[in-house]
């Protein structure tokens, strides 16, 4: 008969081992039961590890276009805002013009709606988000629109015209001999220059034609904002700043109709005009929507194929953890007894 040594210590090193390893696995399953998907994808996939990591970036890539398109509409939905306020504001104060073309208003009046106006439109298209000013094109860092005020460099440029063409300040006595045909073709000749040609942005705006571009897809961009340089703002600020700035002036009855008459028809265009941006606004950001849920779709796609490549089965997953925890448990009580054998308990 043989005799053979048994080691308390080689049997409880070798238990310890083993539990080591039920552990790391035990955490190893957990994730993917957590996850969903495989603990190391290199290592169960092998050579196909480079097809899901390629994937995961177009998942990634297009999520961030869905993050942009996001930030984009908010811009949009913003602009739209300032929009409908230009808009609301050019409706009342065009039927304000209207009665005080055929003198149901007084100058007063009419002078007080003006720079009303003026203040409404400086305020909307100075208007920002996140830091960014909503209506200054791609100088987004730039206030859009100079404050008009005795001074400024818009309003100073509409009195040296006035003096220019007529050969007097709308102020002086002179001014009340001016007939509505001379006003008018001063208005029509001088001033809608002003405003509609290069002395707009050297005197009033700050902001760039060139509006920003998103990227709302991969393949496709859209314009994302509006500037203050668009015609129907300079129709607006024009039609109230020759109110503002000339009906303190001693113009006389007739000169005074011309310019109502003239202010009136400029909130009527700025209105029209308003009402197209807003709609080309509104076409944009059903295009961005409409992006987005398609760039949803191919990431759903896409994430189903990596399912495919590193899902784990939760229910086979979740029957690991069940087993790993009973076999630990059972090597813990084993290495507890095993700990506690003692030849001193055998001696006499």
């Amino acid at each position: 008969m043989k005799t053979t040594f048994i080691s308390s210590y080689n049997t409880n090193q070798s238990v310890r081992t083993h539990l080591m390893k039920m552990q790391a696995e035990l955490i190893k399953v957990e994730r993917e039961v957590v996850t969903g998907r495989v603990a190391d994808a290199g290592l169960e996939l092998g050579s196909r590890t480079g097809q899901s990591i390629s994937m995961q970036r177009d998942v990634q890539r297009l999520n961030t276009l869905i993050d942009s398109n996001a930030l984009a509409t908010s811009r949009l939905e913003a602009t739209q805002l300032g929009l409908q306020s230009l808009s609301d504001h050019a409706q009342k104060y065009l039927s304000i013009m209207t009665a005080a073309s055929s003198g149901a208003v007084e100058a007063s009046i009419s002078i007080s709606e003006a720079s009303t106006t003026i203040t409404t439109i400086t305020s909307v298209l100075n208007s920002a988000m996140n830091g960014e000013n909503l209506f200054a094109g791609v100088n987004t860092d730039v206030k859009p629109i100079n404050d008009f005020a005795p001074g400024s460099a818009a309003r100073t440029a509409m009195e040296a015209a006035f003096v220019t063409h007529f050969g007097f300040a709308h102020t002086a006595p002179a001014a009340s001999g001016i007939d509505k045909a001379s006003m008018e073709t001063f208005l029509t000749t001088v001033i809608e220059p002003q405003f509609m040609g290069a002395d707009w942005t050297a005197n009033w705006s700050n902001a760039t034609d060139e509006t920003i571009t998103a990227r709302i897809t991969l393949s496709e961009t859209t314009s994302a904002s509006v500037s203050a340089n668009h015609d129907g703002i300079r129709r607006l600020m024009m039609s109230a700043a020759t109110v503002a700035v000339f009906m303190e002036g001693n113009l006389n009855g007739n000169a005074t109709q011309a310019l109502m008459e003239h202010s009136a028809s400029q909130a009527g265009q700025s209105i029209s005009a308003l009402g197209e941006v807003q709609a080309q606004t509104g076409i944009v950001e059903q295009r961005i929507t409409t992006a987005s849920e398609r760039l949803q779709m191919q990431i759903n796609i896409f994430e189903g194929k990596i399912s495919d490549l590193e899902g784990v089965d939760a229910y086979e997953a979740s029957t690991r953890v069940s087993t790993l925890l009973s076999q630990i448990e059972t090597a813990y009580t084993l290495t507890s007894r095993i700990r506690q054998l003692s030849l001193v308990r055998y001696l006499p």
